[in-house]
């Protein structure tokens, strides 16, 4: 890029010589250094839950699996994180004159390897590549998506505190995991032990709730946490 020093193609408000300013430059370069770290990340969330039994007394956790959150699992999947990396890769090498990159190993490797060859490259795209306002676009909407999985800012995605779960398990012991129940789900399930309460079992589930905090007020911190 020749001339006049212009607006940065992402945050439009710092002057460049290039097509990114450095601070928009500096920040890719983390986000794509982060990359590895938010595919791992998005694991937990992967975890189905199981549902109670018919029986809405205490309930024995855990039988049936429930389906993964399903963006955590897209982001995960071929068309998610990895997919995009591999694109802008794909992308960037071809307009550099290389051949296409090899794709080997799985997913978390080429995660890896995909974010790491684009770092090695940023000096570059955001100097000469017209692409580089777009490309530092997605990746920034990249992490945005996974954010919004693991650590939602809306308080309210957080889910209404019910109290401890009630289930047992083979032995006898109460879970005593912290149930929530989010907006829009029809299910309250333990991240814990697994066991998901349909709302028909609700009352039944709050008088446990309570009949256990009655006759432990005070859990042991052991107890797995919210």
């Amino acid at each position: 890029m020749s001339g006049a020093p212009a607006s940065c193609q992402l945050c439009e408000r710092n002057q460049t010589d290039g097509y990114l300013c450095p601070g928009c430059t500096l920040a890719t370069a983390r986000r794509l250094d982060r990359m590895s770290k938010l595919y791992a990340g998005l694991e937990a969330f992967l975890q189905p839950g199981g549902r109670a039994s018919a029986q809405y007394g205490r309930t024995q956790a855990v039988d049936a699996p429930l389906p993964v959150s399903e963006p955590a699992f897209t982001l995960r999947g071929p068309g998610g994180i990895v997919g995009v990396l591999e694109d802008w890769r794909s992308a960037m090498q071809s307009d550099r004159g290389w051949r296409e990159p090899a794709v080997a190993g799985n997913i978390e490797r080429r995660v890896a390897v995909a974010a790491r060859a684009l770092s090695m490259n940023l000096e570059w795209i955001a100097a000469s590549w017209p692409l580089a306002g777009a490309f530092a676009e997605e990746i920034r909407d990249l992490e945005r998506d996974v954010a919004s999985v693991v650590n939602p800012s809306d308080p309210t995605e957080r889910g209404t505190r019910l109290g401890a779960c009630p289930a047992v398990d083979p032995s006898g012991a109460i879970c005593g995991a912290i149930l929530r129940h989010y907006p829009g789900r029809p299910l309250v399930t333990c991240r814990w032990c697994g066991c998901a309460y349909p709302p028909a079992s609700w009352p039944d589930l709050k008088t446990l709730i309570d009949q256990d905090e009655q006759e432990d007020p005070c859990p042991s911190e052991s107890s797995p946490a919210a």
